[in-house]
């Protein structure tokens, strides 16, 4: 089997990805220190494949530590994605974003090539893009101005890798920007587990649903929009974790060095206004919200040209918004 390194992969979308990669023949090993996770997680990842995670409970920014993980596992390649990812978050704490989301892929790729691992595939954000005011947006779209300092960490991370590949010619890179990854896994033993309070759409919105909060607060309806709201690229958690299992089997095949990009998203937006409807319908549950100002940061309309990871990977979604919402609220009940 392929051992591949998975860091953050008791997250969110990490969680999912495991999965994948198990069922596509792979020997994923978790690195994560459980900041932005719960022992749970460990367990769900079980009861679903019936193998025990193997974990090793590091930061990506000790250097020390995942030098003696790397040695002890000897994997062929790595999926980072740990990270952190709250932008109204990185607003008030910048240095922790910028050491943390920075510092963990400077130190990875330095212990990558002690070890000699040539193959990464990356997680990043279609925040790069900046408020474009294009749509759909495509993967050769120049970035524009990082809206926080969340978005301009992941900039610097796709020219860190940028350069190390330009510097290393045994180097595979393969940058994935997200667009909007919601939902749960079908089982509901694995989903989105914020700390405190979400900063997602999603999340906040199954607790406003079950009562854990008074209520959601949709930033702004008088954007140029068919609704007011903001449009965004919903995309199902588990469509964007098969992704990444076709990302790491395309790049085995390609001649390094070589840093490629892929949007993944469904290639169609909804808007926030919209989401919230089809939470209610799908689930037959009311979801308390109000109307507030703009949030700063925000773009207007951002959805996915998917074209190149369709051709290129042979990837597209197979679930819909309702599906990834019906997952969610699901999740949420399993919670408790």
């Amino acid at each position: 089997m392929k051992k591949t390194i998975v860091t953050g992969g008791a997250g969110f979308i990490g969680s999912h990805t495991w999965v994948e990669l198990l069922a596509a023949g792979f020997e994923p090993i978790i690195v994560d220190d459980l900041r932005n996770s719960e022992e749970r997680v460990l367990e769900g990842l079980e009861k679903i494949s019936g193998h025990k995670p193997v974990i090793h409970r590091v930061d990506c920014c000790d250097a020390e530590a995942l030098d003696r993980v790397f040695a002890a596992e000897r994997p062929s390649s790595v999926i980072h994605f740990a990270a952190d990812k709250a932008v109204n978050e990185s607003v008030r704490d910048p240095l922790k974003y910028y050491h943390n989301n920075i510092g963990s892929l400077a130190t990875l790729l330095r212990v990558m090539d002690t070890h000699q691992v040539k193959n990464i595939v990356f997680s990043s954000s279609c925040t790069v893009y900046g408020n474009s005011g294009h749509s759909p947006v495509t993967e050769d779209l120049p970035p524009g101005e990082a809206a926080s300092p969340y978005g301009y960490t992941k900039m610097v991370c796709e020219h860190m890798l940028r350069d190390t590949v330009a510097s290393d010619a045994g180097l595979r890179a393969v940058l994935l920007r997200y667009f909007n990854p919601v939902g749960a896994h079908p089982s509901a033993l694995i989903g989105e587990l914020p700390i405190g309070v979400p900063s997602n759409l999603v999340p906040y919105m199954t607790q406003a649903a079950a009562g854990l909060r008074d209520r959601l607060t949709v930033f702004g309806d008088d954007y140029d929009t068919r609704d007011g709201s903001c449009i965004r690229d919903y995309i199902h958690v588990v469509d964007l974790a098969k992704a990444h299992v076709l990302a790491l089997q395309w790049a085995a095949k390609q001649h390094p060095p070589f840093c490629e990009v892929f949007n993944l998203g469904t290639g169609k937006g909804n808007t926030v206004l919209e989401a919230v409807h089809t939470f209610e319908q799908e689930n037959g549950v009311k979801v308390p919200f109000v109307i507030g100002p703009r949030r700063e940061g925000d773009v207007p309309v951002m959805f996915a040209d998917t074209t190149k990871s369709r051709k290129v990977l042979g990837w597209q979604t197979k679930l819909t918004l309702a599906d990834a919402l019906r997952d969610a609220w699901r999740w949420q009940q399993a919670l408790g």
